[in-house]
């Protein structure tokens, strides 16, 4: 499925997001995932950045096999691809290849780890088997090493909005945070842990529960509420309002 959101701030839109989820298959995933800024965002905010990860499904766990992500922020490109041979992250491409304005996340840290979106992966088949959004992973991005915890929190009717989806969906509850990585300039801010909340459902009936809202602290814009605004096949041309 192709999923559409749009991020806002303050009441105005300042990001587009677009996820290619192909999450049906029995024994394998993939999730592609673009952003750009838009609006006022874009006037001061120059970047994009798009990811996507292979992976398979073994024993009900998701395990990565090719994460690759492309980007371009404050006019330098960068680029990771990171392979898991023995399920261990190695980095086959990094540019640049270090950075100075951030520190390295030594090597113990990046042991056992997985990336954002084979996270977002076991989250939403834990909740198509359970019904549940507890777990856990350890995330490593190449650059950033992180913890990531849900825990399930309700369910909730979300109210119609413009174009966004609406229906009943469960509320799961997570927090982010960021173990090693820090740019040289971080405060103590970005040490600290950062809760959020996912709502998931599924937007096509027999198809995968994904998020249809996200609220989560965004660093320079502040808190960012996005919503699920437009859903089709990836293979289809044709959309549709996400209802």
């Amino acid at each position: 499925m192709r999923a559409i959101y749009v991020v806002q701030a303050a009441g105005m839109q300042v990001m587009r997001v677009e996820v290619v989820f192909d999450l049906t298959a029995p024994d394998r995933y993939r999730i592609e995932s673009s952003f750009r800024f838009t609006g006022v965002a874009g006037w001061f905010a120059s970047g994009r950045q798009a990811t996507r990860v292979d992976g398979v499904w073994a024993g009900g766990q998701a395990r990565p096999v090719r994460y690759v992500g492309d980007g371009l922020w404050r006019g330098t490109p960068r680029q990771t691809v990171l392979e898991y041979p023995q399920g261990q992250p190695v980095a086959r491409l990094m540019v640049p290849e270090s950075d100075p304005d951030r520190e390295a996340v030594p090597p113990e840290l990046q042991r056992n780890t997985v990336d954002s979106l084979t996270a977002l992966a076991q989250l939403t088949r834990n909740l198509a088997a359970t019904g549940r959004c507890e777990g856990s992973a350890a995330v490593f991005d190449g650059r950033r090493r992180a913890e990531f915890r849900a825990v399930t929190e309700g369910r909730d009717r979300l109210a119609p909005w413009s174009q966004a989806w609406h229906g009943e969906a469960v509320r799961c509850g997570f927090q982010a945070r960021q173990l090693a990585g820090f740019r040289h300039e971080d405060g103590a801010e970005a040490r600290e842990p950062q809760q959020g909340t996912a709502w998931m459902a599924q937007p096509v009936p027999g198809g995968p529960v994904l998020p249809v809202r996200v609220e989560m602290p965004g660093r320079w814009l502040g808190r960012l509420t996005g919503y699920l605004v437009e859903i089709k096949p990836a293979w289809s041309e044709a959309s549709a309002p996400a209802r």
